[in-house]
């Protein structure tokens, strides 16, 4: 009995000081929630009002341009997959990798050739395991993600935007990355980036419809002002994405280390429990044991006195 107590002792160390690890990087994970989200709320009126300014330009003008002009007959897109470099955070960059497979296949059912770029070790591993071809990769800064983050990560694929796809271009550009919508929920997306989606509401349709809509005078020209807001909208939406995921993780993080330091607390109850039921079992036997030594000496003692 002795012996499964000390066991008992051991686990319940062990447990206690897993549980010590889990609730620090909780903590942890809590404090850096904030930072993120706002660094996301700052992040998003700009890339709302530049989002406007490119729509603005590509609706007052009729240039052809790699921001707005959809190819008739895409052959080659590419996907940027945002993960995470670490791990215990749940199903954070699972579900991020299931969400790029499934728009991997209905891309490749529509008959496009599709090229991935991959952003966090998870992703790169993931893909590398599997033998996956990834053209270019990031690691090293999901978790606190800056703008030269994301604007060397937008270089390449603008290149590959402006490229001819006979050269090893792409017509089309998406992102799947995981959208924070609050502490409890971070939903996988996967949105695309170019050609830029120039769609209007009802109610702007009908506010516009009476009217006549207004000259716009670019300089140098229009094409000039949309390869100069090429790569902002490109780096603006690419920060904003890796701002989203950054939240995302850190949120996913705390509630996996919530819910493995309360099964540890549930563990070492449980453990505890044992341990008391052990010894009292250890305790019992040794009484027996000296209720019944007591009772032979006293049988002993009968015996020969007769």
């Amino acid at each position: 009995m002795g012996a499964q107590i000390r066991v008992y002792k051991r686990r319940i160390k062990t447990v206690s000081a897993t549980k010590k690890i889990t609730k620090a990087m909780e903590m942890i994970a809590a404090s850096r929630i904030v930072k993120a989200q706002r660094k996301v709320a700052a992040s998003a009126p700009y890339a709302g009002e530049l989002t406007r300014a490119v729509t603005a330009v590509a609706t007052g003008s009729n240039t052809k341009h790699a921001l707005t002009t959809e190819v008739e007959n895409p052959v080659r897109v590419a996907i940027l997959l945002v993960t995470s470099d670490r791990g215990l955070a749940g199903g954070y960059s699972s579900n991020a990798i299931k969400a790029a497979d499934q728009l991997t296949t209905r891309l490749k059912a529509e008959g496009k050739d599709v090229v991935t770029y991959i952003v966090g070790r998870k992703g790169v591993a993931y893909y590398g395991f599997r033998e996956r071809p990834v053209v270019e990769s990031w690691t090293g800064f999901t978790d606190s993600p800056t703008y030269a983050d994301a604007k060397r990560v937008a270089g390449p694929l603008i290149e590959a935007v402006q490229q001819d796809t006979a050269e090893g271009g792409v017509d089309e550009l998406h992102i799947v990355f995981t959208e924070f919508v609050s502490m409890m929920t971070q939903t996988p997306v996967d949105k695309r980036l170019l050609p830029l989606s120039l769609e209007t509401t009802t109610e702007e349709s009908e506010a516009v419809k009476d009217k006549i809509l207004p000259l716009y005078d670019f300089e140098p020209s229009d094409e000039g002002v949309l390869d100069a807001l090429l790569p902002r909208y490109v780096e603006s939406r690419i920060y904003n994405a890796l701002l989203q995921s950054a939240a995302s993780e850190h949120a996913a993080r705390r509630r996996a280390m919530k819910s493995a330091t309360d099964n540890a607390e549930e563990l070492i109850k449980s453990l505890t429990r044992l341990a008391n039921a052990a010894r009292q079992a250890d305790i019992t036997q040794e009484i027996s044991e000296i209720v019944g030594g007591a009772s032979a000496l006293a049988d002993a003692t009968a015996g020969s006195d007769r």
